[in-house]
């Protein structure tokens, strides 16, 4: 539908830089996350044994249950840094209003 917000959901390797597209919904959730984690999982089959880790942002989206996919294969799960970005929203923010 025309105007319609889409999530994908994409994870790149980084030695062979080929993008997995797991899935497109207008409504991520955990649940979701999580269900194509396993995907990912089983279309890579064996080949996950040549990956070592998976950086992740800290959305809400991604929890528990996400990281113990890729820990299962012995991926090591590592969140980015806090957003700066949101750092930086609240600094001038805080400008804006002086207390």
């Amino acid at each position: 539908m025309l105007g319609t917000r889409r999530y994908a959901l994409a994870f790149l390797e980084h030695g062979t830089r080929l993008l997995h597209i797991t899935g497109v919904t207008a409504h991520p959730t955990r649940d979701w996350t999580v269900k194509q984690a396993r995907n990912l999982a089983s279309e890579l089959g064996a080949r996950m044994e040549s990956l070592r880790f998976l950086l992740r942002d800290r959305d809400g989206k991604y929890g528990d249950a996400f990281d113990a996919v890729f820990e299962a294969e012995e991926l090591r799960v590592i969140a980015t840094a806090p957003s700066s970005a949101d750092e930086r929203a609240v600094r001038t923010d805080h400008r804006q209003h002086p207390p």
